[in-house]
């Protein structure tokens, strides 16, 4: 059977447009009633090639995304299921990729997710097991027939047939902020990616900016621009930084508050500025669109639609009705005078200043990386002899300690055993990481602070970057995807796991598996 979204956004004739609906929190409610009326409007229409549903958005319990998605299906059109880490653990996502597969369901947009904020009795625990570049590789494997050892040998399972997608945003204000979201996304795509949506804001340089760095890395990706239909109520929200990852500057946000005085309350401007970036997006070379806004009628989407196409001959000279940088922002290329967008030529960053300081703890990490860690240096080679000795002795217990403490001091260690300190330049992503996100920052941070302790803690990226940066090894953070924390390690010396060749971080160095003698 025909992917029409998938078809939609494969033909360079078709721009694709995708139409986000909300369900909100209950089963049989007037919000979810809503949605399903929306989706037979869209069905019948045929402008829309598929329905987005969002998945606990906020990190605020909701109806489940997969099973309304099965709804959707059923009323003759498709829908793009939003399929987050953050609720659920990795036994639990491939239990849920199977009910999909079952369903039909096949398109996924594949996100980390907003932290949770809010549940019965309290906020709920997150979970975050895996993170968007290793979901995408288990979407991958299923598509191909998964394997994976049994009883009687390797069993291999009927592939599936998903397209998965999954988010970048361009929209960041500081060097290490934007750099590390155009490495996770590197990842992401050679995980195996089938598209990419942006996220939300208002800056055509930063359209322009991701399209040409995603054209540059994979040129035949699709992608994917996010129109949000933007009144001033929610921009003010998230010009307060209240809804992570999306950037509406003061300059907008004072644009809104005068158009609201019209007599009817702004929504002309609305509906003409979501047009105009459908034109612009259009006219860049996106491969679709996707429509969202609280409240939204299918007459609305369908105007943006239509005055859109109209408006896309001349998108140029739109340009400048999205010039809303964010104070002092970087932007991956230089501007192009001539056309207010982007040149080919990346902005020159060595001379940039660090957005974080580099400690003494991070100078006697790398001290001592170099002493311990080092396959055939210094000390390596006794530390692996020790390792080798405890293992299984009565000293075991007292060496974990011992490198425990020592860890719990400097890095806040939650003893999981598969360390991935050497791999963000030892800022823990398990401990310091409220998604312990072992392959990239999320898209929530905002000027460089973390998106659950804002103005508090820099996301641990920006410091690793910073680190890096500093000793000019910044593109160590575009390499090996990492995989998720084996927990058959926690509580267990993860020095020993590294030396003794169990860990990720061994199996990537090459440090052989030493196996005891029976």
């Amino acid at each position: 059977m025909e992917n029409r979204f998938k078809t939609s956004l494969m033909d360079p004739e078709t721009l694709s447009v995708t139409w986000e609906l909300v369900p909100g929190r209950g089963a049989r409610e007037k919000e979810q009633e809503k949605a399903l009326n929306a989706a037979q409007q869209a069905a019948r229409g045929g402008k829309v090639h598929a329905l987005t549903i969002t998945d606990n958005p906020g990190g605020n319990p909701a109806i489940l995304a997969d099973y309304l998605g099965e709804e959707i299906l059923k009323l003759g059109i498709e829908p793009l299921v939003h399929f987050t880490c953050k609720d659920k653990n990795r036994n639990q996502i491939e239990s849920e990729l199977y009910a999909l597969d079952r369903a039909g369901v096949r398109n996924l947009l594949v996100m980390s997710g907003d932290y949770p904020v809010t549940g019965f009795q309290g906020r709920p625990k997150p979970v975050f097991d895996l993170d968007p570049v290793t979901t995408i590789e288990l979407i991958a494997r299923m598509n191909q027939g998964l394997e994976y050892p049994g009883l009687k040998g390797i069993i291999k399972h009927q592939p599936s047939d998903f397209f998965a997608g999954v988010a970048v945003s361009p929209f960041k204000a500081t060097e290490a902020e934007q750099m590390i979201q155009y490495f996770k996304l590197k990842k992401k795509i050679a995980a195996g990616a089938g598209f990419v949506v942006t996220q939300l804001g208002y800056d055509a340089r930063k359209f322009h900016e991701a399209l040409q760095f995603i054209k540059q890395c994979a040129p035949e990706m699709p992608v994917v621009g996010n129109i949000y239909i933007l009144p001033f109520g929610a921009g003010k929200v998230m010009n307060q930084n209240k809804i992570p990852g999306c950037v509406v500057t003061d300059k907008l946000v004072a644009e809104l508050d005068g158009e609201r005085s019209a007599a009817d309350k702004g929504e002309g401007a609305r509906l003409l500025r979501a047009a105009r970036m459908y034109a612009i997006m259009k006219g860049m070379g996106f491969s679709g669109v996707h429509i969202g806004g609280h409240n939204i009628r299918y007459e609305q989407v369908e105007y943006i639609i239509s005055e859109g196409e109209a408006l896309s001959p001349n998108w140029h000279d739109l340009v400048h009705h999205f010039d809303y940088p964010q104070p002092n922002g970087f932007y991956y290329f230089e501007r192009d005078q001539k056309t207010g967008l982007n040149t080919d030529t990346p902005t020159p960053r060595q001379g940039l200043p660090l957005d974080a300081p580099i400690d003494a703890s991070y100078r006697m990490s790398r001290l001592f990386h170099q002493l311990m860690f080092e396959p055939g240096k210094n000390l390596y080679g006794i530390m692996g002899a020790i390792s080798r000795k405890v293992e299984g002795s009565k000293l075991e217990g007292a060496y974990h300690k011992l490198e425990h403490l020592a860890k719990v001091l400097i890095f806040d260690c939650h003893d999981c055993g598969d360390c991935a300190l050497i791999d963000v330049a030892y800022s823990c992503p398990m401990s310091q990481c409220p998604k312990n996100q072992r392959n990239g920052a999320c898209g929530g941070s905002f000027n460089g602070w973390c998106e659950v302790y804002p103005d508090k803690r820099r996301c641990v990226y920006v410091i690793a970057y910073a680190r890096l940066k500093h000793y000019s090894e910044e593109t160590r953070l575009d390499g090996d995807r990492v995989p998720p924390c084996n927990w058959d390690f926690y509580q267990t010396s993860s020095w020993i796991n590294y030396y003794l060749g169990k860990d990720h971080t061994a199996k990537r160095t090459g440090v052989p598996e030493v196996k005891k003698e029976a």
